[in-house]
């Protein structure tokens, strides 16, 4: 029986190598879990505490999400790709995860409109996040555009520090502050007095939930990377497909356990705004990068295969914009809307472009 066993593994884990199926493996997989897990947990009292600070100091659960949220939940891609650009000399990875991270949080999306099984969430969220996704279409399109023509431009760096990386972050600038100014503009026109949801909870005590809650994630989202890349040289995958897939998809646990505890406890704007926020702080951590990696602007050290990811993000934050601004009416095979569909495609054809063409 155990030979039989060991037979199957063997077939299941073709390119594992020399690594020991019930040895190395098993506690790779058993380190993720016990990461993923860990997260979940805190993830759904970052999330509660971020409702309760939303609650008690009168701001709205967009800016929450896409201020405090968003730059907690990101934070491991940041430590992520600046491992990955002054430690590891693997520029592929580092473009791979901001650009993966986006496309995940994008699909975020579409699991957050298959869970409202009734209708599609376009209908009830603000239309307010249009004005971020537009800035996250700009954002991202710019970084596809920077790695198209990355070698072209490589003598317009300042140092080994590419221009773009200074027009990206001046570009997230304005968008924070377009967003926040228009929020504020909006709130003013309406305004109406809410009962206090959590009585029972001051200010002081949620602030200290939500750090120690931050903390925890912060904690273990910046493990996590470091066993998806372990697994991902068991498994021998390349490095494009590894950064934009399995890492990215490692990295944005935060994002996906916060998401889906705040649709738990009927914060869907926030839980919208933190996975949109979370992508323009993604926009930024390229540059970030690009002043750690050494060797020349990164745009121009990267796989041109990442800019089909960069399109990609374009046209699913798009999708999106069309989705807020139009809300679909329909729901197909009762399950999600033609927007959400639309957005799947892509990331799944983004997916098989890298996986078989990148390098």
């Amino acid at each position: 029986m155990r030979t039989v066993c060991l037979t199957w593994a063997k077939l299941a884990f073709p390119i594992a190598g020399k690594v020991s199926i019930n040895g190395d493996m098993l506690i790779i997989w058993l380190q993720l879990a016990f990461c993923a897990s860990v997260i979940a947990i805190a993830g759904s009292r970052l999330s509660f505490y971020g409702d309760v600070i939303a609650d008690k100091t009168g701001l709205s659960g967009n800016w929450i999400g896409m201020i405090l949220l968003a730059s907690v939940t990101s934070l491991p891609e940041l430590i992520t790709g600046i491992s990955a650009s002054a430690l590891a000399n693997a520029p592929n990875i580092a473009a791979g995860n901001v650009l993966g991270s986006c496309l995940v949080n994008l699909a975020m999306l579409v699991v957050i409109d298959f869970l409202h099984n009734r209708e599609s969430f376009y209908r009830r969220a603000s239309r307010n996040h249009i004005l971020s996704a537009g800035f996250g279409v700009l954002l991202v399109s710019f970084i596809g555009i920077s790695i198209l023509f990355g070698s072209m431009t490589a003598e317009l760096a300042i140092g080994h520090v590419g221009i773009q990386s200074f027009i990206i972050v001046m570009l997230y600038a304005f968008a924070i502050r377009t967003v926040l100014v228009h929020e504020r503009e909006q709130r003013k026109d309406f305004s109406e007095a809410v009962a206090d949801r959590y009585p029972h909870l001051t200010l002081s005590g949620a602030l200290i939930g939500y750090s120690l809650a931050a903390s925890v994630v912060v904690a273990a989202g910046i493990w996590l990377p470091f066993v998806g890349t372990r697994l991902a040289e068991v498994m021998g995958w390349n490095g494009s497909f590894v950064g934009a897939l399995l890492i990215a998809g490692a990295t944005t646990l935060p994002e996906l356990a916060v998401t889906i505890s705040s649709i738990r406890i009927g914060a869907l704007d926030m839980a919208i705004a933190n996975l949109l926020g979370s992508n323009l702080f993604n926009t930024t951590i390229l540059a970030v990068d690009d002043l750690f990696y050494l060797n020349g602007p990164i745009y121009s050290n990267v796989s041109p295969a990442h800019a089909f990811s960069a399109l990609s993000a374009a046209a699913m934050t798009g999708l999106a914009v069309i989705g807020l601004a139009s809300p679909p009416a329909k729901r197909l095979m009762r399950s999600m809307g033609w927007v959400s569909i639309g957005m799947l495609s892509i990331y799944i054809l983004n997916a098989y472009v890298l996986f078989y063409h990148a390098q």
